[in-house]
Order: structure tokens, then sequence, then C-alpha cells
């Protein structure tokens, strides 16, 4: 998107559904690391409850959005972190179900298909064992906020460094991988 300028990071999830808060936990880690430290320009810190619409709005005429969720995989290990990156991965999210019915991966789908997904995307899913009611993640999940809060600063930092004050770029390398 020609024009574009600054990073939206979006914590998606629900609190109060136990690993589902996982997003917003990663986001609430970012806040509290921002006010200790001087943020990046260009940078907004978000929570949303997944919806498609909510989501596309938050990262629109943006140069770069970064997206955390919880996700559930078939077989999967709590606390696992899963990056993707929908420009240069091919195919879907890597997952079996999001905890959301319509969430990250429709709204994803749809504004590639509009034309509005920011040049440079990419979606940090932690995999979840709980998502039952009440507040609190599960040991595993809680674990792994600390290192996709980390990841995610560094790569945000990263990218402002290489494109500065957070302008429009193309997609880099795939990075279709299993991060730990």
């Amino acid at each position: 998107m020609p024009g574009s300028r600054g990073v939206a990071i979006i914590g998606v999830g629900n609190a109060f559904r136990r690993d589902d808060g996982v997003g917003p936990a990663v986001v609430a880690r970012l806040a509290q690391h921002h006010m200790a430290h001087r943020p990046p320009e260009d940078v907004t810190l978000s929570s949303s409850d997944g919806d498609p619409a909510r989501l596309m709005a938050l990262w629109e005429g943006r140069a770069l959005a970064v997206i955390v969720d919880a996700v559930r995989v078939d077989g999967g290990r709590p606390g696992r972190i899963r990056r993707w990156e929908p420009r240069t991965c091919p195919g879907r999210l890597p997952v079996t179900a999001s905890t959301h019915g319509l969430g990250v991966r429709e709204a994803v789908e749809l504004s590639e298909a509009l034309d509005g997904l920011p040049a440079r995307t990419v979606v940090w899913a932690v995999e979840v064992v709980d998502v039952g009611p009440g507040p609190g993640l599960s040991p595993p999940v809680a674990a792994a906020v600390v290192g996709v809060a980390d990841a995610v600063d560094a790569h945000v930092r990263r990218f402002l460094d290489a494109h500065g004050s957070a302008r429009a770029a193309q997609p880099g390398p795939s990075a279709c991988r299993l991060d730990r």
C-alpha cells in the first residue's frame, strides 16, 4: 500500500477465557516495557476481540501489522510459538483452529482480497490448552508471553531500523516456520 506508515501491534483474544488472553497479555507486556523505555515512533499497541472488521481497521494504512493470537492445534504443544507471514507463506495460517469463530485468518484473507493488507504482516500464534471461562493463563502459555513480547519488540525495531519511520516496505524473506 503506497503511502502507508506506522506499525500496529495487535493482541487478539479474551483475557477472561484463560489461554485465549495470550494476545492481550503480550500487548500488556509490551506496554509495560514501553513505559520504562521510549517506545518507537509510529507504533500503536491494541487489543482486539478478533472481529475481522475491527482487526482490519486497526491495521489499515500501516506499513507493518503484527498480530498475536491464541491457537488450538490437534496434537499441539501448549506454549509453542508459530510465526506466519501471509504475503510470503503459501496457504493459510498453519493451525487447525483459532479460538475465535471468525478471526485473524479470515481478516487477513479479506483484507488481502480488498488490497488492504499491510505489505508486511506477521502473525505470532501461541498454541493453547485451556480456553475455558476465567482469567489467567496456563503455565506453558504464560511462559511464552515473555518470549513472544521480546520477539515482537525485536522484529518491530529491526523493521523500523531497516525502513525508517515505518514507511511501507516490500515483503521480505519467508517466515513460514515454527519458532520453538
